[in-house]
């Protein structure tokens, strides 16, 4: 039992602890700090704390929008809590001031730590391309067993700037404002309706979506002597990446490369080994497809590994351990008495192991360090126990 436990109790760095945390955004645009803090932020403390089972409540007041994040007591139910809040928050809708938002409501976990980290970069790869690289990379990860979030920090996105010339709108009498609403309008596919004929049903979709430089600058804004203005006419349009909001650099010897960073987080309950392990095969498996042969991917994050070693390291101790005080036993008292410490301790730590198992524990920093600190105690009894008992039976 002891055995089987070892080789099948998910292992991972952080511990399994209930505290259900869960952030509460309410947006409130055009409105100052002391405004979202009186009109907000207050009220809805009062509702929160009305909840069974709160413990703290932070909030943060700032020009626009209020963050409150409610923690709940060590224990409480993850999902109860939610449903608790979620209920709470729709019950008073009605109390929402004018030009606030309803309430984004967002759980928190331990397993929202990412448990790997892969990091592109490449010498002939901008910030832009590492970025269509990672996002690519994105899907076929989101797609391992047991991963539960996968998030890109990092590069540059996509973006399609329209850079309006003010002389050519005001020679043509048209403003800024027109420009974007030409722009949205035809960035639009909408259903024109069905047909039914023959047993077939036949659905018409008008418009499109702008998808290059060349459907964007052919976009009519206006007219001007009976001609169509088009956006090329009274605006320089560019294809590149977005501005930078995160930046990544990844070091190399004395060499510093811009890069991106692919984080990946696991569901709960789940062994970290694993989930890291097969995240890596799918990651080879890209290579020469989504993830070019030149794009260099640098492991900067590996939970797995280390709780792999760490437990692996605990076991190789209660080896030692277990050795070395039935040596002791051996010289001191006798051949019968060693043999009873030899097998008391793998046992009963066997047997630990086995419930944790079997009550859903894993291996991390916690159980980890309760391990080491039962292995002094075990060994103690163990030596007392065994020599205690020797005297009364000689005597």
């Amino acid at each position: 039992m002891g055995a089987g436990a070892v080789l099948l109790l998910p292992r991972e760095e952080e511990p399994q602890i209930v505290v259900p945390m869960i952030d509460v955004f309410v947006a409130m645009p055009g409105a100052s700090a002391r405004e979202v803090e009186e009109r907000v932020t207050r009220p809805m403390e009062k509702l929160l704390w009305e909840i069974p089972g709160v413990e703290y409540i932070y909030s943060t007041s700032s020009p626009g929008g209020s963050l409150a994040i409610v923690r709940f007591e060590v224990g409480q139910d993850e999902e109860d809590s939610i449903v608790k809040l979620n209920q709470k928050m729709f019950a008073n809708f009605d109390r929402i001031p004018p030009g606030a938002s309803q309430p984004l409501v967002k759980p928190r976990s331990i397993d929202d730590v990412p448990i790997l980290a892969l990091t592109l970069y490449g010498d002939r790869y901008g910030p832009y391309e590492l970025r269509r690289v990672a996002a690519q990379m994105h899907d076929a990860i989101q797609q391992v067993d047991l991963v539960s979030e996968v998030r890109i920090i990092g590069g540059q996105r996509r973006e399609v700037r329209v850079i309006p010339d003010p002389a050519r709108l005001t020679a043509y009498g048209l403003s800024a404002g027109q420009v974007l609403g030409s722009l949205a309008a035809a960035n639009v596919r909408q259903s024109a309706g069905k047909h039914t004929a023959e047993n077939r049903e036949f659905i018409l979709e008008t418009g499109s979506f702008l998808k290059t430089i060349a459907d964007v600058e052919q976009v009519v804004v206006g007219a001007s002597g009976g001609a169509p203005v088009y956006v090329r006419d009274v605006a320089r349009v560019e294809d590149g990446g977005e501005e930078p909001a995160q930046y990544v650099q990844h070091r190399v010897g004395g060499a510093s490369y811009p890069a991106v960073t692919i984080t990946v987080a696991k569901r709960k309950g789940s062994n970290a080994i694993e989930v890291a392990e097969n995240v890596l095969h799918r990651v080879e498996a890209l290579r020469g497809n989504a993830l070019p042969p030149d794009v260099q991917v640098a492991i900067t994050r590996h939970y797995g590994e280390t709780a792999a070693e760490k437990s692996n390291e605990l076991l190789f101790h209660m080896g030692i351990a277990v050795v070395s005080v039935s040596i002791l036993i051996l010289l001191m008292l006798g051949f019968r008495e060693s043999i009873i410490v030899f097998l008391a301790i793998p046992v009963t730590l066997a047997l630990t192991l086995a419930v944790f198992y079997l009550y859903g524990y894993t291996l991390n920093r916690i159980t980890l360090f309760a391990l080491i600190f039962s292995i002094g105690i075990l060994v103690d009894d163990a030596i007392v126990v065994v020599e205690n008992t020797s005297r009364h039976l000689d005597n």
